[in-house]
């Protein structure tokens, strides 16, 4: 079977880092072309400025991965459907959850397929202990996403403004582990945002966590992005049954009472595009917005902290 011809709209570290390499090594999936206001390309594929640029030269391209900001998917996005494009959307959607429930009507109304990612959904070891905490239960919740924001956004000044997310933006990656493998709708009781004196997002959250179940786990999150002495990425669970879980590196190794249940190479991106060519296969969306209400709902209950001004 021929590969899709795909286009990436946005080449910024994550395309660069993840999508245009996975893409490249598909069975499934060809590189047609890149959309860049930079002028960034890739193995000598078309590169344009804009995504109506693309449309106009090649109509025959009918799959787009957008990987911009998210200030701008939602516009994206609909250009994208408008244009008869099924589209994959990195994460966090949208800026808000309006926008997102609007793009999830729209790609309906247009029947078209529209894949949001959650890319650390998807590592063995999160489905091991979804499974697990289904059959055990859940005692109590620790959620620690530490992490540099100097190394993973370099410059990035968009993460620093109204609607970049701050500290949020890796640690919705914990809420997806954390709303995948939870057996029970959770919500935020409490948050505590600490903000630079010089930007309009977080380089810090505490979150308190609660449910309806009877028994009333301890559920809290913890994210900063001044970690310099590398990446903490880990969940640790008590079971109703007397385990000790922990997800550690990003949600690819599982302990169990401290033994390594389940270590594998981390293959999130290689993941989401094997799931992108099943939902075009089968022409079906795939969209939860789960972990984007989490951070809404953190951000409505959260009482602010300034901290130091931040400087790259």
């Amino acid at each position: 079977m021929a590969k899709r011809k795909i286009a990436v709209i946005g080449v910024g570290k994550i395309a660069q880092d993840q999508h245009l390499p996975v893409i490249d090594k598909s069975e499934d999936f060809e590189l047609a072309a890149t959309v860049s206001t930079r002028g960034l390309g890739h193995n000598g594929k078309p590169v344009f400025k804009t995504p109506a640029e693309l449309y106009a030269a090649m109509p025959e391209i009918d799959l787009v991965a957008i990987c911009t900001p998210p200030g701008i998917r939602h516009q994206y996005v609909r250009e994208a459907l408008d244009a008869g494009k099924d589209v994959m959307m990195e994460k966090p959607p949208t800026t808000t959850i309006s926008e997102l429930d609007d793009l999830i009507a729209y790609a309906k109304s247009l029947d078209r397929v529209l894949f949001q990612t959650w890319h650390s959904q998807y590592n063995l070891a999160v489905d091991r202990t979804r499974d697990i905490l289904a059959a055990d239960g859940v005692k109590s919740v620790r959620i620690d996403w530490r992490e540099s924001v100097r190394k993973w956004h370099p410059g990035q000044d968009w993460v620093w403004e109204p609607g970049g997310f701050g500290v949020c933006d890796p640690g919705i990656n914990a809420l997806s582990i954390f709303t995948k493998v939870m057996p029970f709708p959770v919500f935020v009781q409490s948050s505590k945002l600490t903000f630079p004196a010089n930007k309009q997002t977080p380089v810090d959250v505490e979150i308190v966590f609660k449910s309806g179940q009877i028994h009333q786990p301890t559920m809290s999150a913890g994210f900063n992005w001044l970690e310099e002495s590398g990446e903490i990425w880990t969940i640790a669970f008590e079971t109703v049954a007397g385990d000790s879980l922990k997800l550690e590196k990003g949600g690819t190794v599982l302990r169990v009472n401290d033994e390594i249940i389940v270590q594998a190479p981390s293959e999130e991106y290689e993941r989401i595009y094997e799931r992108f060519a099943e939902l075009l296969d089968n022409h079906q969306s795939d969209v939860h917005a789960a972990p984007l209400r989490l951070v809404a709902d953190a951000f409505l209950l959260g009482a602010r902290v300034n901290a130091e001004p931040f400087e790259w």
